[in-house]
């Protein structure tokens, strides 16, 4: 079996590092993939974005925000998760087998003293009752990857903080994510790991995996990637990880009411979202104003859902005209997320 160690920190190139090797026939299979990512919320392909993430708090912070292949739910990761990928032939696993695939992770893990680690549910790995690894498939051209996370020092505050989306009211046909109670690894482990970097986590699995007596012995499994490979990765990241259209075009649609109450009225927006834009927006509220605001319904259709492109479309005209006495700024952040 070879490996792969990621050698960057952005989930959308290593994202499409993953998708590019699993549809490459250089390499021969299995294979098993590592990453490591700063600051990050990957949501499920069947998913909606803007339902899943806190959009506010993620650009304010940087987080960057991305759509994998594979379904299930939405996912912050940081410099404290581990990523782990196994590449099969197809035939010879059963689609949504997790628990035979995962099964080399759960016995290293083991060994390195999270000896109660074990495969759950659908899709994750947990020890006491508490989650610290979701899982995830993906098939095509005969071949299936399946990927999964390793929570060893995440901080846990900021999962709730990215993944709190605070619309007022959003209802979707996306697949929402289902929240459980999560965990690091680290308080787990053995004595002599406790205090292991997420890159020396890394290499201990992969020693584990591969069955070698020592780490320096698992260089000769490594496959490196080639300038061509690089070349071949960042189309694919351009096309679709950094690709708003791949990362929010793709959500199903939505509706969302948007309501508050200012000094001088209240302001009830009905917002309907297609593929990210803004595809119809009716006003109710008893605010004042001297224009019809079903003008500026007109003004958004076809807007990008998000705020800057609102402001954008917004900036030539005079909301006060529209709803008298009441902040434009805010308005603006009313109709946003």
């Amino acid at each position: 079996m070879q490996y792969v160690a990621m050698p960057t920190f952005d989930i959308r190139r290593n994202l499409a590092t993953e998708q590019y090797l699993m549809n490459n026939d250089k390499l021969t299979l299995p294979l098993m993939l590592f990453y490591i990512e700063e600051p990050c919320v990957i949501v499920g392909r069947n998913q909606n974005t803007l339902e899943e993430v806190n959009q506010k708090y993620c650009r304010e912070k940087e987080v960057t925000v991305t759509r994998r292949l594979s379904g299930g739910g939405a996912m912050y990761q940081d410099l404290g998760n581990l990523c782990f990928s196994f590449i099969v032939d197809a035939d010879s696993r059963q689609f949504g087998d997790f628990k035979t695939m995962v099964a080399p992770i759960v016995d290293a893990l083991h060994k390195m003293g999270v000896t109660g680690a074990e495969v759950t549910g659908r899709n994750d790995i947990v020890v006491d009752g508490k989650k610290f690894s979701g899982n995830a498939m993906y098939t095509r051209g005969g071949k299936t990857f399946s990927h999964g996370t390793l929570m060893l020092d995440v901080d846990t505050d900021e999962v709730t903080k990215t993944l709190n989306v605070p619309l007022d009211k959003i209802k979707s046909k996306g697949i929402k994510s289902v929240r459980s109670r999560v965990t690091n690894l680290r308080p787990y482990l053995s004595p002599e790991f406790k205090n292991i970097t997420t890159e020396e986590f890394r290499d201990l699995l992969i020693k584990n995996v591969l069955g070698v007596n020592d780490i320096s012995q698992i260089g000769q499994y490594e496959y490196k990637l080639t300038d061509d490979d690089e070349g071949q990765i960042a189309k694919i990241e351009e096309e679709l990880y950094s690709n708003w259209d791949w990362v929010y075009g793709q959500s199903p649609e939505f509706t969302v009411k948007k309501r508050q109450h200012f000094t001088n009225g209240t302001i009830d927006a009905r917002i309907l979202v297609e593929k990210g834009k803004i595809k119809n927006i009716t006003f109710f509220g008893d605010f004042f104003g001297t224009n019809v605001v079903s003008e500026l319904g007109k003004v958004l259709a076809g807007c990008m859902f998000e705020k800057d492109e609102i402001e954008k479309a917004l900036k030539d005209i005079d909301l006060n005209q529209y709803f008298q006495g009441i902040p434009r700024q805010s308005v603006i952040e009313l109709l946003t997320v």
